[in-house]
């Protein structure tokens, strides 16, 4: 559909004063098949399913071999034949003999829970993959003075949304017990395994102001060097380059994982400005999501083909018209070197 009037109504900021990250926003990645949460979880959040293609066959799949390790400490595995971060998991698992669904999230070469670090749809080639598995689970009562609770949610992909930032000062920096890193289980009995990062913090904005609700976490296990104070969870650098390897192996919900060199200057630098537009239009950060932008936007004739391209891959986000086109102004500076 041609870019210009009617193309689409406004989408409202999905958040205003809290933040959501998605790891891999605009992967449609379905529910989590069987899981039980240790007890409480449920299934994907209404819309979040996605059939996708079917898995392809092994022989078509990369044979790269991974480095890992569980983040509290064990031996190191070696994983390999995976192309979405299920699949990951699910080797992970193999590799440790742990259930699939233990595992919260993974970080790249560092045991912490380092925000900035976090395993997203691409593994540099030379990344060591560390897997954060769930630890000690907790019931908290906060009271919402506030509008804003003063915390940025990310999902993993695979169902578990969890906290990626907390605010210095926020209602929720001054409960010590409740840091980053720690899964959103439920709010107020209301089972949140499974949901999209987005719809745990619509629902924690929407919460009353000046009364209580009850949160359900559960944090990651520590090793005991990592048992201190709480992280900051700052905002992210301006590369989104996960590793130090010459390319990197990107995961997808929708097909095969495939091989990429890293991102261009330009790219870095375009995506670097989606990303800030996206947190200025839609109350998001997500570099993934912006790398995906780019790599629609780069060999378009002009904004009409790319909004078409936005609209067949990325529809559900409804991009408003005026980010399209701030969206594609962007790209083109890039391109000529203007940022």
């Amino acid at each position: 559909m041609p870019l210009g009037l009617g193309r689409r109504k406004k989408a409202s900021p999905l958040v205003e004063n809290e933040e959501a990250e998605p790891i891999r926003a605009g992967l449609n990645v379905s529910g989590l098949d069987g899981l039980d949460g240790g007890g409480g979880g449920v299934g994907l959040g209404e819309g979040a399913a996605s059939e996708g293609l079917p898995p392809p066959p092994s022989s078509l799949r990369p044979r790269l071999i991974f480095h890992t390790q569980l983040a509290h400490g064990s031996p190191t595995g070696r994983i390999e034949g995976f192309s979405n971060v299920r699949e990951l998991y699910a080797k992970i698992g193999e590799a440790f003999g742990i259930p699939p669904i233990e595992v919260m999230f993974c970080t790249l070469n560092t045991h912490k829970v380092d925000m900035e670090k976090l395993l997203g749809g691409q593994i540099g080639l030379e990344d060591f993959i560390f897997a954060h598995i769930k630890g000690q689970r907790k019931e908290i009562e906060v009271y919402k003075g506030e509008d804003a609770l003063g915390l940025t949610i990310t999902d993993n992909g695979a169902g578990y949304a969890f906290i990626k930032r907390i605010r210095e000062g926020s209602i929720i920096h001054q409960i010590q017990v409740i840091n980053v890193g720690d899964m959103i289980e439920s709010i107020n009995g209301h089972g949140l395994i499974g949901c999209r990062h987005y719809e745990v913090a619509k629902m924690l904005k929407e919460l009353p102001r000046g009364k209580e609700f009850t949160i359900k976490l559960t944090e990651p296990l520590k090793a005991f060097d990592m048992i201190s104070q709480r992280s900051g969870g700052s905002r992210a650098g301006s590369g989104v380059q996960l590793g130090t390897g010459r390319g990197t192996l990107r995961l997808r919900a929708k097909g095969p994982a495939t091989v990429e060199e890293l991102p261009s200057a330009f790219e870095e630098k375009a995506i670097e400005k989606v990303d800030d537009l996206l947190e200025s239009y839609m109350g998001i950060r997500d570099s993934e999501l912006a790398a995906t932008m780019v790599e629609l936007g780069k060999d378009k004739k002009n904004p009409d083909e790319f909004a078409e391209a936005l609209d067949e891959t990325l529809g559900d986000f409804a991009f408003p018209d005026e980010f399209v086109f701030d969206v594609w102004g962007a790209i083109g500076d890039a391109k000529v070197g203007r940022l």
